[in-house]
């Protein structure tokens, strides 16, 4: 019997609580379900393996770019400064509670099936990257709450599965706004920001024309590139902080900032200028890094659950990333972007004068890579019903959000509150705030306080599907009978109103929704 206790040690130990494994197991799985062939399932499980592997990777740069940065803001400002970016964050949790993160994420996906199966939330979740950073949220927040390994995965599963199928429910009518259709639901944990930009958009935008009849100048068309647009603005941030650090600190103190870790001393200004540049340069080949970690897991993970759930919950809404809604409106995404990372500067200054010395919140740098992916969709949920004015507004309010909520959230985080980085999206901030402040009520009651969330969370969405998204509610039907009418959509159809986006074809190699589900 030795041996049989050594195989089991050596399965739990040396692969089961190995993060990366595992993913690569659960993706074999899924590939097996689908009847794929022996080398596309040892294919796949590798590359998923990898992905997660480059993840950690990734996250290591990210530390490194980031932590001269931090010891800058402090000395200029007095405060601890955050760049929210989910990859980098659930990066450095790894490190603590990979083995956690991944069984949780297996028990929710599959409560995530069995709601949509047996109740009226039919949306499956497949944006398998969100899945993993709010696995990763719950588990920092119920782990640092003292919670034994057993209570994380269990409290965890039923939390995350609990939002996989809630929260697209909650901004389904704003969703086939945009779409048209009831095809696809969105699965991205910013849909709190969708929802106030789509909601904003209907107060402001009545009678204000869609984003799709502007020109923007093509010379702005470079910042459609995430990766260009992360490493610039970090520049920028790097550049600015420096020469702020140096006004204050002196350049005998300044020009060490970035002698840690083996780095050198500036030499003088042009150097040490030269260093910012470098640092933010650094940041952004670190979340491009991760970003590819990323999508190599979901090229290989997406599939394989897309396989397990159309057998499991016949005629589902799939739930998918952001950007699936972006071909339907792409000026509304750069506009989106910019009025969102607007929001994030005039937030930043609000922490500075206010939050910080009054609250002791952290002050939160308006981050790249959430400003550009939540800020853009969210200007196309605003433009969806209000327009030009529906998409300033809607995506400026979502860069409070994701400014103001990773702030409240870093207050739950325990020690993970102290690093350089946290979640962005606005639903990572909200719900880990509200969890960890539940957490606090004891080791029972805060078990029992976590579980009553979900189970409100859970009835109110299961309501709002039946009384809001099956009883057809349009969010836009205002604005419709107040735009005129215009010429018709496509040959052989009939006239209909101007709707707040423009009903295109998405361009050359985008997404595309899926075919709506029979019955549904």
């Amino acid at each position: 019997m030795d041996w049989l206790i050594s195989l089991a040690t050596f399965l739990v130990n040396e692969i089961l609580s190995q993060p990366a494994y595992l993913i690569g197991l659960i993706t074999a799985a899924g590939l097996l379900a689908l009847k794929k062939t022996a080398g596309q399932v040892a294919g796949g499980a590798i590359k998923a393996t990898l992905g997660f592997l480059l993840i950690g990777a990734g996250a290591q740069l990210v530390v490194s770019s980031l932590a001269p940065l931090g010891g800058m803001i402090q000395g200029a400002t007095g405060a601890h400064g955050v760049i929210p970016t989910n990859e980098a964050i659930v990066g450095i949790a790894q490190a603590r509670f990979g083995a956690r993160v991944a069984w949780l994420m297996i028990l929710g996906f599959a409560v995530a099936l069995l709601l949509a199966r047996f109740t009226p939330l039919r949306y499956v979740f497949l944006t398998g990257h969100h899945m993993l950073f709010m696995a990763t949220l719950l588990t920092m927040v119920l782990a640092t709450s003292g919670r034994s390994a057993v209570s994380v995965v269990v409290v965890g599963g039923l939390l995350l599965g609990i939002l996989l199928v809630a929260m697209p429910a909650f901004a389904h009518p704003w969703t086939k706004r945009i779409t048209g259709n009831n095809s696809i639901a969105i699965g991205h944990f910013g849909i709190a920001g969708y929802i106030v930009a789509g909601a904003a958009g209907q107060l402001v935008g009545k009678r204000s024309r869609s984003t799709e009849d502007m020109k923007l100048p093509e010379g702005l068309r470079f910042l459609r590139d995430s990766m260009v647009a992360t490493a610039l603005s970090m520049v920028l941030i790097y550049v600015i902080m420096s020469l702020v650090y140096l006004a204050r600190a002196g350049r005998a103190t300044a020009f060490k900032a970035f002698a840690a870790d083996g780095g050198s001393a500036a030499g003088d200004l042009g150097n040490y200028v030269m260093q910012s540049v470098m640092q933010g340069l650094q940041f952004g080949i670190a979340v491009a890094v991760i970003l590819f970690g990323v999508r190599t897991i979901l090229g290989e993970l997406v599939p394989a659950f897309q396989g397990i759930a159309g057998k499991l919950v016949p005629g589902a809404v799939p739930s998918l990333d952001a950007p699936i809604v972006f071909p339907y409106a792409q000026n509304a995404v750069l506009i989106g972007f910019l009025a969102s990372f607007t929001g994030g500067l005039v937030s930043l200054a609000l922490l500075t004068w206010v939050g910080h010395p009054a609250l002791g919140l952290a002050l939160v740098l308006p981050g790249l890579v959430p400003h550009f992916f939540t800020g853009g969709a969210a200007g196309v949920y605003g433009n969806a019903t209000g327009g030009r004015r529906g998409a300033v507004v809607g995506a400026f309010l979502n860069g409070v959000l994701i400014t103001f909520l990773p702030a409240l959230l870093l207050k739950v985080l325990g020690a993970f509150g102290k690093e350089n980085t946290t979640f962005g999206d606005a639903d990572f901030g909200w719900f880990g705030t509200l969890l960890g402040n539940a957490a606090k009520a004891g080791a029972t009651g805060g078990i029992l306080a976590m579980l009553a969330l979900g189970a409100v969370l859970l009835g109110a969405a299961i309501l709002f599907q039946k009384r809001v998204v099956d009883a057809g509610w349009d969010p836009g039907a205002r604005r419709d009978a107040a735009l005129p009418r215009t010429a018709p959509v496509a040959s052989g159809t009939a006239p209909a109103p101007d709707r707040a986006h423009a009903k295109i074809a998405p361009p050359a190699g985008a997404p595309s929704p899926p075919p709506p589900p029979e019955g549904r």
